[in-house]
């Protein structure tokens, strides 16, 4: 095993450390440029943290979600006018399915109407205004 001895010139033979020079702690003086010389930078572009990153996603995220929604339900534009009837003397809800719900069975109609309609039962009152449901 060999090791290599970097001599710093004293006639002793043996390697010693050279001296660091240290710093000084008195303040030291900066030419700061002043006038005409002082560097014209641009205005420093908008910097967002960390925070508004995470808000403007969030907003992002929001929107796109409600444009998927309405997207995807058709908005309010797309549904079409509600259709009433006015019960008249003597008409049940299981006629007002028959003649406005055609394609469903009577029971299922009444169901469609009691659910539209908020009714506990199949009971209707002469001038009561009964909501049709669409599709």
């Amino acid at each position: 095993m060999s090791a290599v001895a970097v001599l710093d010139g004293t006639t002793i033979g043996y390697a010693a450390p050279r001296p660091v020079p240290r710093r000084s702690t008195q303040p030291r003086l900066v030419s700061i440029p002043t006038g005409a010389s002082v560097p014209v930078f641009a205005a420093p572009a908008l910097r967002v943290t960390r925070a508004g990153r995470l808000v403007l996603t969030t907003m992002v995220l929001l929107v796109a979600l409600v444009v998927a929604f309405v997207a995807l339900t058709g908005g309010a534009a797309a549904s079409a006018p509600a259709v009433t009837v006015t019960v008249q003397q003597g008409q049940t809800l299981s006629e007002i399915a028959a003649q406005h719900l055609a394609g469903v069975s009577v029971a299922t109609g009444v169901a469609e109407l009691q659910a539209a309609n908020d009714l506990a039962t199949a009971q209707v009152r002469v001038g009561q205004t009964i909501v049709i449901p669409q599709g």
